[in-house]
């Protein structure tokens, strides 16, 4: 197989199969061979006799030829004993208690086993709403997404890979406004992308400046009114400040449901391509683009269609046979999986596809070849998919479908446009639809060495035109697009442009063409600069609105109050100038980082707090400047000392270097000790989580006037079960955002979700 150092080091971290004692007992080819065989035996449920040599041998040249590849639960699962194959499923989550912990409960059997989940919220009461059986009052949907957030986070420990989730709420619910800003605070609900589901007739209203109605969701009767406007604006606001919430467009995704007798569409799943009825899963799979492009005979490039033709076709026939072979968490999805078999087959190495054309990604010509292509791959995906039909069955509620007039068709959906973070850096091609996001960057390897990599059609070009050098490349690195290295032709950077240079409105544009031949959603990330305004953010939502897009998510760079990193240097916000990288090479400060000289005089407070290893009590100072160092004592009754002061020495240092103090406190609260003991009125898991709380403490009365403070309230009561792992999932949260947790490396916003180019981490798997 043709496979890079980079995707040899992914399959091995993620998908071969393993020994007890860790090692990788299985080969690349192994594992294609493994799901190709598994997938294969689906044909016998219809043909008992045949020989099921072609179909393996099909569906494995075409994977180890990196031409498809399957969503990674099947690459991990198939052909072993836990067998769940599908990526994605939607649960219900109905307005009891009972309704909603067992959907956390099937939710973690399917993080378990590989999948992620979408939920809509919108059936919940809320905040403040009576409880007649209790005589109490809802806590309304955001708590409980806390609630569904802290359970994802303990299962993540134990899964075959990172829990993911969505949640949607209507923008007619009365918690609309709590919901829109409830990831605003860092840390908060970081095992969830959120989107607020729109409506036509919320987007008339804020289109005339209207009041709308909300509407309680047990009686149907209106609960009050808001202005559109004001709620849209909040909407703007909060994406503009974090890249959440996201949109979709509710009614859009039902007007396309194809068996409404099932029911509403009101969620979909974690990175909104894929809108799926309640008890819905869903299989995807990408065809390599880059990987159906010839040369010609006077070296200009151009689309292989027959050979796409054929991936297609085969693809289609292997995501029919998932269903077929898969294993599913719970009887109620396999029963409603085969009622509709729904498939979604998307393309990635788009972006590749275009520079091998010579065609840039902003511009009617690569508008015109989204469509070209995405309406060849529906045209022949819908084409295989009757011809199943007509040797297997349409499926069950075919009769009953906005197809039924049609020809009997095997699959209720066959396209959808999904992210492909992984298994893009697998093939080692652009992910999904996406522009590519950096034509070069330094990867951390293993042995804490770091290796130049630069776009390989870039080098390529550079190297015809006499251009390449290391040190080019390390320009490119440096600077993250060619747009402002003038040493490279003007007909060279108007088409290698990078997600940076591209307008939001080209994005748009981008994905709408893709939607306009796509049965389910597309999967895109429309990227800002950091200067973008919140009025850039909103003509893109409208744009998304008035090009029959599903929904849209945005990100501008540095909008999280975590960010480490930012592609290039030249991008980099003032707030994050000071910032450094955690390896050292990607993006080195110009200055280093020297803390300031410790005050000679501050003001501070002392607190003495119970821990299960004796008292320990916690100095924080500070002086005009803020927070600037802790010191820490150990009671007679022994402990730890070493330990707490190191920990007091190293916070005190990256206070005075300029760290933000929320978030040393992120990284310190909820920490856990052995000999943790509980208190009354008091929640301390241990030294660190102590320290993290005196500071905190501290931090929250700043705003008042840190002189002014004369005495500290007590800490915190005891959280609900639901907050004890939120430090761990704030951590998650700041490293997954913008720097890789596993390797430090910078981290790509794409298709509403993040990944890794450096390891294969993936936010959404």
């Amino acid at each position: 197989m043709n496979l890079t150092k980079n995707a040899m080091t992914v399959l091995e971290r993620r998908y071969l199969i393993r020994d007890e004692a860790g090692n990788p007992v299985e080969t690349a080819e192994a594992l294609f061979s493994r799901v190709a065989s598994a997938i294969a035996a689906g044909d016998r449920i219809f043909d008992p006799d045949c020989d099921l040599r072609l179909p393996a041998q099909q569906f494995y040249d075409m994977m180890t030829n990196l031409e498809f590849l399957p969503n990674s639960p099947t690459l991990m699962n198939a052909g072993r004993p836990l067998g769940q194959l599908s990526a994605c499923f939607v649960l219900p989550v109905g307005d009891s208690m009972e309704e909603i912990f067992d959907a956390i409960k099937y939710a973690a059997l399917i993080h378990k086993s590989g999948g992620g989940t979408g939920f809509s919220f919108s059936r919940l009461r809320p905040n403040g709403a009576p409880v007649n059986s209790t005589g109490g009052v809802a806590s309304g949907p955001v708590s409980f997404m806390k609630v569904f957030n802290a359970a994802t986070e303990a299962v993540k420990q134990g899964g075959t890979r990172r829990g993911a989730n969505m949640g949607i709420l209507r923008v007619d619910h009365p918690d609309i406004l709590e919901f829109i800003t409830c990831k605003n605070k860092m840390g908060e609900i970081t095992n969830f992308n959120i989107s607020v589901g729109l409506t036509e007739a919320f987007m008339q209203a804020v289109e005339q400046d209207q009041t709308y109605d909300l509407v309680h969701p047990g009686s149907g009767k209106t609960a009050g009114t808001q202005s559109a406007r004001a709620v849209f604006r909040a909407i703007v606001d909060s994406a503009w400040r974090t890249g959440e919430p996201g949109i979709v467009f509710l009614d859009r995704l039902n007007r396309d449901n194809a068996t409404p007798s099932l029911g509403e569409i009101e969620a979909t799943n974690p990175c909104g391509e894929q809108p799926l009825l309640p008890y819905e899963s869903c299989n995807l799979g990408s065809v390599n683009l880059a990987r159906h492009v010839k040369r010609e005979a006077d070296g200009s490039y151009a689309m292989d269609w027959e050979k796409l033709e054929r991936t297609c076709r085969a693809a289609v026939h292997f995501l029919d046979n998932v269903i077929e072979v898969n294993t599913y968490p719970l009887p109620e999805i396999e029963r409603v999986t085969k009622l509709t078999r729904k498939i979604g087959l998307g393309v990635m190495g788009f972006a590749d596809v275009l520079l091998r054309l010579n065609i840039p990604y902003n511009s009617e010509a690569g508008v015109n070849l989204a469509h070209q292509i995405m309406s060849f791959l529906h045209d022949i995906g819908v084409e295989e998919s009757q011809a199943l039909a007509q040797r297997r069955g349409a499926f069950p509620l075919f009769s009953e479908s906005i197809w039924k007039d049609g020809p009997p068709r095997r699959n209720a959906t066959i396209t959808t446009i999904a992210p492909t973070g992984t298994l893009s850096i697998l093939s080692g091609v652009s992910g999904g639809v996406e522009p590519v996001f950096a034509y070069a960057y330094v990867r951390n390897v293993m042995d804490h060495t770091h290796l130049m990599e630069i776009n390989q059609i870039l080098k390529e070009r550079l190297t015809e035109a006499g251009l390449y050098s290391d040190a080019l490349a390390q320009q490119i690195a440096e600077c993250g697009s060619l747009a402002q290295i003038d040493s490279i032709p003007a007909e060279i950077r108007q088409v290698f442009v990078c997600a940076h240079d591209i307008s939001p409105e080209w994005h748009v544009k981008m994905q709408a063409a893709f939607q306009s031949h796509t049965d389910n959603a597309v999967s895109k990330t429309v990227n800002f600069p950091a200067a973008a305004t919140r009025e850039d953010v909103a003509s893109v939502f409208r744009l998304a609105y008035e090009t029959g897009c599903k929904g849209v998510t945005i990100y501008r760079d540095g909008s999280r109050d975590d960010q480490v990193l930012t592609m290039g240097t030249g991008n980099a916000s003032p707030a994050d100038s000071k910032a450094s990288s955690p390896d050292g090479d990607a993006h080195p400060p110009e200055v280093p980082i020297v803390p300031r000289p410790r005050p000679n005089i501050t003001t501070g407070f002392t607190e003495k707090v119970r821990t299960g290893c004796g008292n320990l009590y916690i100095t924080v100072n500070y002086d005009q400047d803020g927070i600037c160092e802790v010191f820490t004592n150990t009671g007679r009754a022994g402990g730890c000392p070493s330990q707490s002061e190191a920990t007091a020495r190293l916070v005190s240092i990256a206070l005075r270097s300029g760290i933000q103090s929320e978030a040393i406190v992120e990284q310190l609260k909820g920490i856990r000790c052995p000999s943790t003991i509980r208190q009354p009125g008091m929640n301390v898991t241990s030294c660190p989580d102590a320290i993290g709380k005196v500071i905190e403490k501290v931090q929250n009365l700043s705003a008042s006037g840190l002189g002014q403070l004369s005495a500290l309230p007590p800490l915190e009561p005891l959280a609900a079960p639901a907050a004890s792992n939120a430090s761990a999932a704030a951590r998650e949260g700041a490293a997954a955002s913008h720097c890789c947790p596993e390797c430090g490396s910078p981290l790509e916003h794409e298709g509403n979700c993040v990944c890794c180019r450096s390891c294969g981490y993936s936010k959404c798997g």
